[in-house]
């Protein structure tokens, strides 16, 4: 038993490796570190790979790649963007905090497309949301804004 304790860790590591890209997907993996590094290309890039994102993804992650999308296509085509947050929120997310943030990104497209009803309502749910306070400035940046509108 003292002879294969090596093996009975390096088999424990070998599993949750399996277990981990079950309940992540490794290009979805790759597309968080690469937007981490504020790459959207290449963010775009590896969630490009992930054919048919319906069935091959479970429902949350298939709420982060729209999620990605979301974050990607802000930057380029808000209409594109606000669908594709729509979608992750409809899908669901895992953190609280990445709810926030799509309410608080769909919060600035909808203002930004005059749509203050929506807008504000979203805003003061991603408040509600944002329990550690990470993102009270932008809220009160996009607070000050809508007063403007």
């Amino acid at each position: 038993m003292n002879d294969n304790i090596g093996n009975g860790i390096a088999l424990i590591f070998l599993s949750l490796t399996f277990i981990l890209l079950y309940f992540k997907n490794e290009m979805l993996i790759l597309a968080f570190l690469r937007m981490r590094k504020q790459d959207f290309d290449g963010t775009e890039k590896y969630l490009n790979m992930i054919k048919n994102p319906e069935k091959s993804l479970i429902k949350k992650q298939h709420g982060y790649y729209n999620y990605l999308f979301g974050i990607i296509y802000s930057q380029k085509n808000l209409t594109q963007a606000e669908k594709f947050f729509k979608k992750a929120l409809s899908l669901g997310l895992n953190m609280n905090h990445d709810i926030a943030m799509a309410k608080l990104s769909l919060a600035g497209i909808l203002m930004q497309k005059r749509r203050k009803r929506e807008a504000t309502m979203l805003l003061n749910e991603a408040k509600k949301l944002d329990k550690h306070g990470m993102m009270t400035q932008q809220i009160k940046i996009m607070q000050t804004q809508m007063k403007r509108i």
